[in-house]
């Protein structure tokens, strides 16, 4: 959270630690990935860098500054990069998943999980197959002209709704 007042009054901000961790795992760890792939995919005259987003980067999220700033950054350089790499035959998109069962989410309270899943209008949380899924779809020769896309995978959520 950015900030928390109680009665008009500053009760917490996040710490700049905070800020910068976030930051350099989601951010800056894309970035370098991508820097150090891209030559290789610019050489051999093709390629897919396929990035990880979130609809939180898309609609934003209450409470998560840091990470919604990075997965919309990522958003960000995948439609930079596509327009750049493209040109060398390299394809840049992102796969942005909304609320997914994985082992963490697994452990959140029931009532939150039912909370999550009554926003969901296809009635479920996803399964990590389901992201799985569209990463294998935009890796493959089928997604041959899609580049600069981000592939929602969120059973039609819209996040805060």
């Amino acid at each position: 959270m950015l900030v928390k007042l109680k009665d008009g009054e500053l009760v917490k901000q996040m710490p700049e630690a905070d800020w910068d961790l976030v930051i350099s795992v989601n951010l800056k760890g894309v970035f370098n990935c991508t820097q150090a792939v891209a030559p290789i995919m610019i050489r051999q005259g093709s390629g897919v860098i396929l990035n990880a987003s979130s609809v939180v980067g898309i609609d934003g999220n209450f409470g998560q500054t840091n990470y919604v700033a990075t997965k919309a950054g990522v958003i960000g350089m995948t439609k930079v990069w596509a327009r750049e790499l493209g040109r060398h035959g390299v394809r840049v998109n992102a796969v942005a998943p909304g609320f997914i069962l994985t082992d963490m989410v697994r452990q959140m309270p029931e009532r939150i999980l039912a909370q999550m899943q009554a926003h969901v209008p296809l009635g479920r949380l996803g399964d990590p197959d389901d992201i799985a899924n569209a990463y294998v779809f935009l890796a493959s020769d089928e997604a041959a002209y899609i580049s600069g896309a981000v592939l929602r995978v969120d059973g039609g959520i819209v996040v805060g709704t």
